[in-house]
C-alpha cells in the first residue's frame, strides 16, 4: 500500500483526485507491477515473466 501511494500519487502530484482516477491508478500500477516492473529478486525479470520461464 505505501509503495503504491509512493511510487503514483506522491511521484504525481495528485492532490485532488475522484473515485474514477484513483481506481485507474490502482490498475495501472498493478499492471505495471506485475507485468513491467522488473525485479532483482527474480533475476532481473518482470513477475509475469519469471512465471512463465518457470512452467
Amino acid at each position: 500500500h505505501s509503495t503504491l501511494k509512493s511510487e503514483t500519487f506522491y511521484l504525481e502530484g495528485l492532490t485532488h483526485t475522484t473515485t474514477a482516477i484513483v481506481e485507474q491508478t490502482v490498475r495501472d500500477y498493478i499492471t505495471y507491477y506485475n507485468a513491467i516492473r522488473i525485479q532483482t529478486k527474480l533475476k532481473n525479470q518482470s513477475p509475469i515473466d519469471y512465471r512463465r520461464l518457470a512452467v
